[in-house]
């Protein structure tokens, strides 16, 4: 399943990326002879929008969109919960009972209407929708560093080096981070969907990139309006979208499973041993 998933997503992110180029058509420029016309009429597969804009090339433009600001704000909630996560489980004591009541705070807060909210009072801009969208979904990915963190911080190796005197960021980075780095990459599959998804919802709002730039969301609120008279511009980007994020939640549980055995299997030698 993992496998499959794998070469699902790889070909999708392919043909985003590299269908807009063999389309034959500008997913931005309108064609006035063609409006709203129905899939596989004159060379548009997936027919045109309400101002002729071809379907196919906007779904695949949006796609590329949407899976780059998606990995990137993935990448960003990956630094946010690899280092606050590891930086609270190797510390212990009090300063890891207060990073956690901190994201215990955070787990409460209306999060995605301070998103909402930020996004709509500040002047839309790249960096600013990566940071609002790496930090709704970092606080999960934290916990579970934060827990591996901890169980790090009373192994061997590490009690050897806290006895040669390596200080505490010596520690983070040498030991921790390295280690913590191959689950991290595994949740980092895990939060991608959610990224992708919260990225669509916000286009659907109009809280996304700028015109005439357009994710998937974006191109499913168009496709709302235009429902009545051109079902196509809303089914085909949200077919591509919800394809997506199966192939997604699919692989994530596949990982979960090989997380789970892998876990078992450092338990039984433990067992077997006492």
């Amino acid at each position: 399943m993992a496998r499959a998933c794998l070469l699902f997503l790889g070909a999708l992110a392919l043909l985003c990326w590299l269908g807009p180029l063999f389309v034959g058509f500008d997913p931005h420029r309108p064609d006035w002879e063609a409006l709203s016309v129905a899939p596989g009429t004159a060379g548009h597969w997936f027919g045109t929008d309400a101002i002729g804009r071809d379907v196919l090339a906007r779904t695949l433009a949006g796609g590329r969109l949407s899976l780059t600001i998606g990995l990137l704000a993935s990448l960003v909630a990956l630094a946010l919960g690899l280092g606050f996560g590891a930086s609270a489980g190797l510390a212990g004591g009090w300063v890891e009972r207060g990073m956690l009541r901190l994201l215990d705070m955070a787990s409460a807060l209306p999060f995605l209407l301070i998103v909402i909210l930020l996004l709509t009072l500040f002047e839309r801009a790249l960096w600013l929708l990566l940071v609002a969208i790496g930090g709704y979904v970092w606080i999960d990915l934290a916990r579970v560093m934060r827990a591996e963190a901890a169980r790090l911080r009373e192994t061997p190796f590490m009690l050897a080096a806290t006895a040669m005197g390596a200080s505490f960021g010596q520690r983070l980075r040498w030991h921790a981070l390295p280690n913590l780095m191959p689950l991290a990459m595994v949740y980092l599959g895990l939060i991608l969907p959610q990224a992708i998804l919260v990225e669509s919802f916000l286009g659907f709002l109009g809280l996304s990139v700028d015109e005439p730039s357009a994710s998937w969301g974006t191109l499913l609120s168009e496709g709302v309006q235009e429902l009545d008279g051109a079902p196509w511009t809303l089914l085909f980007p949200a077919g591509f979208l919800v394809a997506t994020l199966a192939a997604f939640q699919f692989l994530g549980d596949s990982l979960r499973d090989w997380l789970d055995v892998r876990g078992e299997a450092r338990v039984e030698p433990e067992s077997a041993a006492s």
